[in-house]
């Protein structure tokens, strides 16, 4: 490994300069999504400029460091881009352009770290000149409002050896955390390429492990339909970390959807951790959850930790990193507590030095919650994203990159503020009036060409409210209009990426009028977020058909896709399609639901066991229960919605190992249910799947639908047929997840039967039966007697 350690100035600035108190009632809210946001502006600021101005320069400087434990040398290389460099009066001038939301009036001196980082550059730019003695050198910070384009200027001057005491301090800050870093990775990599494949191979799981690490090595996409039990999880982790010590990498994220795949990802971790590895991994926990307080209230009144947290953080996490081999959130938890800093904060700080960081999509692809620190700046790093459960993502981007507002939230926060700011009701009270106008358009559903008249209301409103909320701190509905400025916020941020892949439309939550952003096709931006890294691996039981997933999820033509075969006998598992059932629309009647109870009770009571029914939704799986008789001979257990983590896990609970009676779970479709619960043996032996899973005929649907036809001739198959199946899908792999399970599915829907829905069946599924309510319990009784035998 080199004997060099890189960072940007920006972050070197910000994160040994940092000081004070978390609060979120006042202090910039809005300048964390500015840079985003304003970054046209920033480029249209530096074409306007005259003379010798040059707009983004690169700048780099070597510092050798000594590390006083060992007496290694290394290299700190500290780079970026200046925003633009010109001369005023014979001297150099470093540009920093910041846009920020804030009226300029309010800013009276340039923030600390922003003029830091013109100081770093100017002292970068002093490097590269031969007599450095009688050098002089300005800063200029430009303020410019995003709504306005107003701008302001703050001019200093300094001569180089101010700069160099002042930048040579800043780097025997760092230094310490520089030579931790060297050292730690050339102790993980040298622990990581002795370490073997924990297992031995199953079946086409080799082929797997090799792919992923190809493609890693070439810098591409990989897109992977790997069947419950190929042990994907092991197989997309183990080449990563390998490639990760050969240097190919420099951080892992890997990202799930749900809470259950983050423990499966932290058991795989160690699992490497015990064979030797040296790994430093961290999970993200959310806010919510890992709060010393009731309820998250983020400042120094109402937290103790908020007091001074960023005078003391980084003599926490220093300290957890030198003492502790593991990250967990007990670790963070108690050192947090040892040095009176915020968890949540101080995880996110872990992370910046961890080697694997486990969290939500969000932390990568959400705008409003992306982590900054690693993505804020266009420069494309080592990382890897291992993308599990790939299929959940096409639905939370879109919802990431959508924005939606409501009328009336407009109307209550003028009520909330009228007796402080006549300016902000007034404000308030125009987006209001942009608000009837589209209104006037909407009986029901409509869409729109453009809403550039809100826009323009709800930019002068978000600078207001910006303005207000930090000079009103306490009042009885602050929550409440805080709100509402983060959702102007994110629908702005929304707008300022509108192209043709977005549909505007007004509709109603019941008398509510509302206006919607909708991202019709998440691939641009989710490939936009993906570019900062090297490589990008998508895994699911359920990613078919390969093609739309890839062209949803932004895969390009030479990326590759793999399907890794069930390494499952396929004579441990009965597929039955029962094609004498109808859960159309049209034929749900009484009949209709009785005959499906009648089936349910065929297929449980040929054999004792444990027993999953999946319906389309509560109202159908209500009807069935109605229907389906209770006996001793079986307990029923039903879902309910909105159950909380407590009532899931004692549903679950029912489901044991050796029943000594049949137990049977009604469940809906993807729902909590209807993925990631592993109940092995004999805690599941079958499952029906009543229905096609489509959803819900909608306007959002339909708006899906028309779009998909128009670009694909394909609308039904990108706004129903793919997002049922997969519900299907996922349902029906909760019956067989270890190689020492046996089960039966049966699919209930004569459309399963159609070319349309075998053509998505995975491999695994042929040869499938075909049965009716009359034949259903031979093949079962047959089954279950081969197994037997």
């Amino acid at each position: 490994m080199e004997q060099e350690i890189k960072i940007s100035v920006r972050n070197l600035v910000e994160f040994i300069l940092r000081s004070g108190d978390i609060d979120n009632r006042s202090g910039g809210m809005a300048d964390k999504d500015a840079m985003q946001a304003g970054s046209r502006l920033h480029r249209k600021l530096q074409k306007a400029q005259k003379g010798d101005y040059q707009a983004e320069v690169p700048l780099s400087l070597e510092v050798p460091v000594l590390d006083e434990k060992t007496g290694d040398s290394l290299q700190i290389i500290v780079e970026g881009r200046a925003d633009g460099i010109f001369t005023q009066a014979g001297i150099p001038y470093i540009d920093e352009i910041k846009g920020v939301y804030r009226e300029l009036e309010h800013i009276t001196e340039p923030t600390v770290v922003h003029l830091a980082q013109a100081k770093c550059y100017a002292y970068l730019y002093l490097m590269k000149t031969e007599d450095k003695s009688a050098e002089r050198i300005g800063t200029r910070m430009t303020y410019c409002n995003i709504e306005t384009e107003e701008l302001k200027y703050f001019e200093n001057e300094y001569s180089f050896y101010e700069l160099k005491a002042w930048f040579e301090g800043l780097i025997k800050e760092y230094a310490k955390w520089a030579c931790w870093q060297y050292h730690w990775i050339l102790k993980r990599n040298s622990s990581i390429l002795p370490v073997n494949f924990p297992f031995a191979y199953r079946e086409g799981q080799k082929r797997l492990v090799s792919g992923v690490y190809r493609t890693i090595l070439s810098g591409k996409k990989l897109f992977i339909e790997a069947p419950t039990g190929v042990g994907k999880t092991i197989s997309t982790v183990f080449p990563a970390v390998r490639a990760m010590g050969e240097g190919s990498v420099e951080k892992l994220f890997y990202l799930t959807a749900k809470t259950i795949t983050r423990t499966v990802a932290e058991d795989t971790f160690r699992i490497l951790q015990n064979q030797g590895v040296k790994l430093k991994f961290v999970t993200l926990t959310a806010k919510e959850k890992i709060c010393i307080l009731d309820k998250c209230d983020c400042n120094p009144i109402a937290c103790e930790r908020a007091k001074g947290h960023y005078d003391r953080v980084n003599n926490a996490v220093f300290d957890l990193l030198t003492s502790e081999e593991e990250i967990s959130r007990e670790l963070i938890e108690e050192y947090a507590r040892k040095h009176r800093v915020c968890p949540f904060e101080m995880a996110l700080d872990v992370a910046i030095w961890a080697d694997v960081i486990i969290c939500d999509y969000n932390y990568v692809f959400d705008p409003t919650v992306q982590l900054k620190r690693f993505f804020a700046s266009e420069k494309k790093n080592d990382y890897v994203f291992l993308i599990d459960e790939a299929h959940n993502l096409v639905e939370r981007a879109r919802e990431m990159y959508s924005a939606v507002l409501c009328k009336e939230r407009f109307l209550e926060a003028r009520t909330a503020v009228k007796v402080f700011s006549t300016k902000l009701e007034k404000k308030l009270s125009a987006c209001n009036q942009a608000f009837l106008k589209l209104k006037r358009e909407c009986d029901e559903f409509e869409l729109f060409d453009s809403v550039g008249d809100l826009v323009l209301k709800l930019l002068s409103l978000s600078t207001e409210l910006e303005e207000f909320l930090q000079q009103f701190t306490a009042f009885e509905n602050r929550e409440q209009v805080l709100e509402l400025y983060f959702q102007v916020r994110s629908f702005l941020a929304v707008h300022d990426i509108l192209n043709e892949k977005y549909r505007i439309y007004g509709d109603y939550a019941g008398n509510e009028f509302q206006v919607h952003l909708q991202c019709m096709d998440p691939s641009d931006c989710l490939k936009e977020c993906l570019e900062k890294g090297k490589s990008a691996i998508f895994f699911s039981a359920t990613l078919l058909p390969i093609q739309y997933y890839m062209e949803q999820l932004g895969g390009e033509n030479e990326d590759y896709t793999m399907y890794a075969d069930s390494p499952f006998d396929k004579k441990k598992r009965l597929l039955m399609v029962g094609g004498d059932v109808s859960t159309r629309y049209k034929a749900r009647n009484q009949y209709g639901y009785e005959k499906i109870a009648k089936y349910i009770e065929r297929f449980v009571e040929v054999k004792k066991g444990n027993y999953f029914v999946f319906f389309p939704s509560y109202q159908f799986m209500e009807r069935v229960a109605e229907c389906f008789p209770l006996e001793r001979k079986w307990e029923l257990y039903v879902q309910a919605s909105g159950m909380t983590e407590a009532e899931k896990e004692e549903f679950l609970g029912y489901f044991t190992e050796e029943p000594k009676v049949t137990r049977i779970g009604f469940c809906v479709m993807g729902g909590i249910f209807g993925e990631g619960i592993d109940l092995k043996k004999d805690r599941l032996i079958g499952a029906v799947i009543v229905g096609t899973g489509l959803p819900m005929v909608c306007n959002e649907r339909e708006l899906f639908r028309n779009y998909y036809d128009e670009k694909k001739a394909s609308g039904f198959e990108y706004a129903y047929l793919y997002n049922g199946m997969n519900k299907v899908l996922q349902s029906s792999g909760r019956v067989i997840r270890t190689d020492e399970d046996t089960g039966a599915v049966l699919l209930l829907d004569e459309r399963f039967l159609t070319r349309q829905y075998t053509s998505l069946f995975p491999r695994e599924w042929f040869p499938y039966e075909t049965v009716t309510i009359d034949t259903v319990q031979e093949k079962l009784i047959d089954f279950w007697q081969q197994k037997k035998e």
